[in-house]
């Protein structure tokens, strides 16, 4: 199986914690050599583990706020 490595360039928010210390995270993160995105999913304490996931470019990130802002919650 190929290995592949990751790099969270910036952590922006956690947005809920879980059990065991894990939490849903917001962070800017390099997979491999690609450029960083926005991803959201959840992480072990120490970032070595992680659940499934979301990506986000920018852009993505972007319409998904214009999105949510005109929700009225």
């Amino acid at each position: 199986m190929d290995e592949f490595s990751f790099k969270i360039e910036e952590q922006v928010a956690v947005i809920s914690s879980g059990k065991g210390g894990w939490n849903l995270e917001l962070n800017k993160v390099a997979w491999g050599d690609r450029p960083a995105k926005y991803d959201l999913r959840s992480w072990s304490p120490d970032h070595q583990k992680m659940g499934k996931g979301l990506t986000f470019t920018d852009e993505e990130l972007k319409a998904l706020k214009e999105k949510l802002d005109a929700i009225n919650i």
